[in-house]
């Protein structure tokens, strides 16, 4: 019985390759090189007797032993992990969130104490972002990503779409003739920028002044301070609106290209405070659209 198993990394690197369906993103999760990872592969084949993917030119493929064997395999390694919980007395419900900065300070942070009063019991670790990351960091189990797609190697949900419009201090005085000469800030590298509201405005604004920043925290605690007006979304607004701290002076408000996701490891439905803070989230962004 023991000899005719693999070796543990051998299956280890065979779940990351199909959940990446790719060797070199496999290679990036389990910090190996990609002539390993393959290497590994071809050995978990050949100690099987067969192959498990099909290598096409720029992708791979699971064979159908590959489809049937990798569930056996996930579910080997949840059993293992609850299996260590037990032994070692590992805290269940501690819980690694990732997510961009902008979200965990105007989103989260502010809804930590109900979440707590709730689940007293979960710890919650939080890990931030400035730009959307490529993956989920290693060891994160949920994920809060603001993205224009979901990623496609982990469980992926939307929770919301989202709508953006100008910001600014309660006592700023602005209106839309004006708009374009007042102190504009932006976070760079969105498709939801000034240019694209002020179209959809029916505004004609030729090469406006624009101060782009990596975050909105920037822009948000630039116009706070009766610096000028930023764009904003009701995710990371909405809070601020309703402490008096902002206020959207106009009406108009577009559609944003750009959703936020909620995206589970596949440890994550092992996790009790997983599945805890999953269902919190679901629930909190639910009940706000």
């Amino acid at each position: 019985m023991q000899n005719s198993l693999p070796p543990l990394g051998w299956l280890r690197t065979f779940e990351a390759a199909a959940r990446h369906l790719s060797f070199t993103g496999a290679a990036r999760d389990l910090n190996m090189t990609q002539s390993a990872v393959s290497q590994q592969i071809k050995s978990l084949e050949g100690h099987l007797g067969q192959p498990l993917f099909l290598r096409r030119p720029k992708a791979l493929e699971l064979t159908e032993a590959g489809i049937t064997y990798l569930p056996v395999v996930r579910e080997a390694f949840r059993t293992l992990m609850r299996g260590t919980r037990a032994v070692t007395g590992a805290q269940p419900n501690a819980v690694q969130v990732q997510c961009n900065i902008s979200f965990a300070v105007n989103w989260l942070a502010p809804r930590l104490p109900a979440f707590r009063a709730e689940h007293p019991h979960v710890q919650l670790n939080v890990f931030t972002e400035l730009w959307e990351p490529r993956e989920m960091a290693e060891g994160a189990a949920v994920e809060i990503r603001f993205s224009l797609r979901p990623s496609d190697t982990v469980r992926t949900e939307i929770l919301r779409t989202e709508h953006y419009y100008p910001v600014c201090a309660p006592d700023y005085p602005v209106c839309l003739e004006n708009l374009q000469e007042q102190p504009l800030f932006d976070c760079s590298n969105l498709l939801s920028n000034w240019p694209s509201w002020a179209e959809d405005q029916g505004l004609n604004w030729e090469n406006p002044s624009i101060t782009y920043a990596t975050t909105y925290l920037v822009c948000l605690s630039a116009v706070m301070a009766s610096g000028g007006l930023c764009l904003a979304h009701d995710t990371i607004a909405s809070h601020l609106i309703k402490r008096g701290q902002l206020v959207a002076p106009f009406k108009h408000r577009a559609r944003m290209p750009e959703s936020y996701y909620l995206l589970l490891s596949p440890q994550a439905e092992d996790t009790p405070g997983a599945v805890a803070f999953a269902n919190w989230v679901r629930r909190e962004i639910g009940s706000e659209v």
